[in-house]
């Protein structure tokens, strides 16, 4: 019987699987589904340029425009010469390739064709590409590579393509308990009910006037403001217990009551306290040296509003975000299939401040 064949590196293959892995990738990731968004003015946590999918270059610049701070001119006195000019703050993202690949064995290991090596190549590359897409974006919100143990990247990792992680500033960085710093930090300083909404009077209170300090812009949500908590399945736990089985109810009840509970940043949340639509991930930030003895286990949240991360992407030339390449090695004996992609990640700073993440550090440890 004749049947059709695709062999190694068809042009049909690679634009079809380069495609499929591209949205596999996409479905996959935590930040993606839920907090990414395109354009200049995104209204997600996480912004994602695409101008150097199209061309040629290894940089995106992109601009904060600042609020008016001139004081009003009354009746018939004079204007002229007393306008106010823009004022910017300017950031900068890189993008590098980054590669993976499988060798599928030799002849005598593989007993499935081309195509079935094609599907499980796809689906094995498709959970690291967005496992390995979510982990730059928790170190790079968090300024940090941290203890987490299964992490793709060993622990002495800070960043690539030229964008090195950047430490939170002070006025974007805020401690449980009554800790004020990582040494001061007890094993009692854990998440609670309480910080939430000692986030948000810090986030609203948080520049925006004359001050020419960025402000943690909430996301808009049919109306609605709305900020993110994204933090460890232990700080949750935390959370749960102090607030107990009646208040933890009610915090469910408000996301699931709220006006925009259909938008991707309520997908998959924990509840919702004062405006704050509550996640949990494992791969949030761990550390294993806070405290005066330097043994307290603490975890970083990421509290975020519009725009805390910025994405951007290139195209490796055959305008997707991803390649897909077929080789075969050892006299045709071993078949290899690699993907590549062209990208940057890193936490949106203006004027050396962050600009829609604040960094919440508490203890955290496993409560088993």
């Amino acid at each position: 019987m004749a049947r059709t064949i695709v062999g190694l590196n068809d042009a049909k293959a690679v634009k079809k699987y380069s495609a499929l892995l591209a949205v596999d990738t996409a479905k996959k990731g935590y930040w993606s589904k839920r907090f990414m968004g395109k354009g200049p003015t995104p209204g997600t946590p996480v912004q994602m340029l695409t101008e150097l999918e199209n061309d040629a270059g290894e940089q995106i610049t992109y601009d904060l425009n600042l609020q008016m701070k001139m004081e009003p001119v009354f009746g018939d006195d004079i204007l002229d010469g007393q306008e106010e000019d823009l004022k910017f703050y300017t950031d900068n993202i890189y993008i590098d390739q980054v590669r993976g690949g499988i060798n599928t064995g030799g002849r005598m290991t593989r007993k499935r064709t081309m195509h079935d090596l094609r599907a499980i190549a796809r689906r094995r590359q498709g959970d690291w590409w967005a496992r390995l897409f979510d982990e730059y974006l928790f170190m790079y919100g968090a300024g940090a590579r941290g203890t987490n143990a299964g992490f793709i990247h060993r622990t002495s990792f800070t960043g690539f393509a030229n964008n090195a992680f950047a430490a939170p500033d002070a006025d974007h960085i805020m401690y449980g308990g009554s800790a004020t710093s990582k040494a001061s930090l007890a094993s009692t300083d854990k998440m609670t009910v309480g910080l939430v909404h000692k986030l948000v009077a810090h986030a609203q209170m948080m520049g925006g006037g004359t001050e020419e300090k960025p402000q943690i812009m909430p996301v808009m949500v049919d109306g609605e403001e709305h900020y993110v908590l994204v933090m460890t399945p232990w700080d949750a736990y935390n959370m749960r217990i102090e607030a107990g089985a009646a208040g933890w109810t009610e915090i469910q009840k408000a996301a699931a009551a709220a006006e925009g509970r259909k938008n991707p940043i309520f997908k998959g949340g924990l509840g919702m306290i004062n405006d704050v639509v509550l996640h949990s991930h494992k791969s949030v930030i761990r550390f294993n040296d806070y405290g005066a003895g330097g043994n307290v286990e603490a975890s970083r949240s990421l509290f975020l509003g519009e725009q805390g991360l910025c994405v951007c992407f290139g195209s490796p030339g055959t305008g997707l975000r991803f390649d897909w390449n077929e080789e075969s090695r050892d006299n045709n004996n071993q078949a290899v299939i690699t993907t590549n992609s062209i990208f940057g990640v890193k936490k949106c700073r203006f004027n050396g401040t962050d600009f829609g993440v604040i960094a919440v550090d508490c203890a955290a440890a496993s409560p088993t």
